[in-house]
């Protein structure tokens, strides 16, 4: 991969009079990668499981809906080139075709061994809910459209409380004992259920919860900070966060009403206030000093985070993805954090 390659050979330093710092043409990270070189690929442990992963999982929600299958192809090939293994997906999205999308790339590339494979279910018209015939029925489907003969890490995409935990969880164990599901976790739980999971688990001695996928970014903070986040702590959960970008309001791009576009105007409009300017104001002044855009801060202040492991976001189109995998090599010092944090709160 090119961030291990050797570092290319400065040329000769030409004496000339030094341009002023107004002059001076800014050098981009991915630019001072490809000359120094970089340093290994990070990885971080999912909870108690083996799987290793990039600190930035690569959504693929967008695949099949507002990225084709060519474009689709291209993201992942630029993600993987930029060191990522991480790819999280559902039966949901975009009616399965995300699945099949990753599952022919995979296929093409020889990938799947190099590749952590996250999907959910739950949602799917086909197979919607979480009774036992529904999870088997469900990771049997996503198994073909991804043409592969496991999934690392399934997802209970919703909390479907019409079903008795002790069901799904021997639905899902069963999945895990037949080597179909290596692990498992929740999504759109409360703290309250993740716990009452971890206990009917150990009553019944089937496998337990690894991992959580919760909303979380810096303009929606309350839900995971003020509840989920001892309970993953309690249950050594990894946590994905998810919408870490705020469908794109973190990376800068929608600063007034005017800047809404069709597929992002009822998503976004709830941050177009006070506290949601001033969120990017804060988050403008840091990525100024690292040179970075706003979405490469955001997701490196929820890196900062306990038992935060890989923020969870899409690309629509292969150019944007330097900005989102750039987010591993930023370090925020602890008065850059406290900024970020005081005008998020």
């Amino acid at each position: 991969m090119s961030e291990q390659s050797a570092p290319a050979a400065r040329p000769p330093v030409a004496v000339t009079t030094s341009p002023t710092p107004a002059q001076q043409p800014r050098i981009t990270t991915e630019q001072t990668r490809a000359i120094v070189g970089s340093t290994p690929v990070p990885r971080r442990r999912i909870g108690l499981s083996d799987l290793q992963v990039f600190p930035v999982a690569l959504s693929g929600n967008v695949f099949g809906w507002t990225a084709d299958a060519a474009e689709s192809d291209r993201v992942l090939d630029s993600y993987v080139a930029h060191g990522g293994n991480f790819i999280d997906t559902a039966d949901s999205y975009a009616g399965g075709r995300s699945e099949i999308i990753i599952g022919n790339w995979m296929r093409a590339r020889a990938a799947r061994d190099d590749i952590v494979l996250a999907t959910k279910v739950g949602k799917s018209a086909d197979h919607p809910g979480l009774s036992a015939r529904a999870v088997t029925a469900a990771v049997e489907a996503s198994l073909r459209r991804l043409r592969t003969d496991r999934i690392d890490l399934l997802y209970l995409h919703i909390d479907d409380p019409d079903v008795p935990f002790e069901e799904t969880l021997l639905a899902v164990d069963e999945l895990v004992r037949s080597d179909k599901v290596r692990y498992f976790g929740g999504s759109h739980h409360t703290g309250s259920r993740l716990m009452e999971a971890r206990i009917a688990s150990a009553q019944l001695g089937v496998a337990q919860m690894v991992a959580l996928q919760n909303q979380y970014s810096l303009v929606f903070r309350r839900e995971y900070e003020e509840g989920l986040a001892r309970v993953a702590a309690d249950l050594a959960l990894g946590v994905m966060p998810r919408f870490a970008l705020a469908s794109g309001f973190l990376t800068g791009k929608y600063r007034s009403k005017a800047d809404l576009d069709g597929n992002r105007r009822a998503e976004v409009r709830r941050y177009l206030n006070r506290s949601g300017l001033r969120v990017l104001q804060a988050l403008d002044a840091v990525a100024a000093d690292h040179d970075s855009p706003p979405a490469t801060i955001a997701l490196a202040w929820l890196l900062s985070k306990p038992n935060v492991v890989a923020p969870v976001v899409s690309a629509s189109a292969v150019d944007q993805v330097f900005d989102l995998v750039a987010a591993v090599d930023v370090h925020l010092s602890r008065s850059e954090l406290m900024s970020l944090d005081r005008a998020s709160s």
